[in-house]
């Protein structure tokens, strides 16, 4: 399924989990199931096949939208940026927040995902925040040295305080709302957090809404990052 740029391999196990597919007709539950490609495979009733060729986006997320392939309440879903300009199937590398902005990766190439989006990966992702009230001024140290909220550690590999109100943050770890977590428990209220990097990737020229593909030695520079990369 992530071959044929259906989701990445972890959210292809959710999708086999819930009954949303079938192989030759009868519906199948089990990861691990074997086929070939003279086996029909369908998601949600539609049949999918091999995609040959592989995409590789970067999406410089407005805030408002949400990062996953539909969403039940009706809100603004960040792939649908990317429909009009690729055929394929493209789905998230890894998430932004709905209230955030920036950069966010899409791709159909199941390994290039499994590979950026793994924890072991430990790639850099920076950031920009802009904060309502002034930051106290030992904030970027103690997100350094480790920040616990609600018995989970938190901390950035870099805090730069650039003035009272704006703070550079570069995290190697990703944990779910880790900024807005660190904040709210000093009670700072985010205006607004815009990621700016992805490893090799800066935002560049990109305005919101706008994307681009990634080059070969873009992807393959990113790869090469990973510290989950095999030499």
């Amino acid at each position: 399924m992530a071959l044929c740029g259906v989701a990445s391999r972890r959210a292809s196990e959710a999708i086999i989990a819930e009954g949303r597919v079938s192989v030759n007709g009868a519906t199948v539950t089990e990861p691990g199931t074997k086929v070939t490609k003279a086996d029909t495979v369908c998601v949600d009733g539609k049949e999918i096949a091999f995609e040959e060729t592989k995409r590789y986006v970067l999406l410089n997320k407005p805030a408002g939208y949400v990062c996953s392939m539909s969403d039940e309440k009706g809100r603004l879903v960040a792939a649908d940026l990317l429909k009009d300009a690729y055929s394929e199937r493209l789905y998230n590398v890894g998430r932004l927040d709905m209230f955030s902005s920036g950069l966010i990766l899409f791709t159909n190439d199941g390994d290039f995902a499994a590979k950026l989006s793994h924890p072991s990966a430990e790639l850099e992702k920076e950031y920009i925040v802009d904060t309502s009230l002034p930051m106290p001024r030992s904030l970027a140290q103690d997100f350094m040295d480790g920040v616990r909220v609600d018995n989970v550690f938190y901390r950035c590999k870099e805090a730069v305080e650039l003035n009272s109100h704006r703070m550079r943050i570069v995290l190697v770890e990703g944990k779910n709302r880790e900024i807005r977590r660190v904040f709210e428990s000093r009670e700072i209220g985010i205006k607004s957090l815009m990621r700016i990097r992805i490893g090799c990737v800066g935002v560049g020229g990109l305005q919101y809404g706008q994307f681009r593909d990634l080059t070969q030695a873009e992807v393959a520079s990113l790869l090469k990052l990973c510290k989950n990369s095999t030499k």
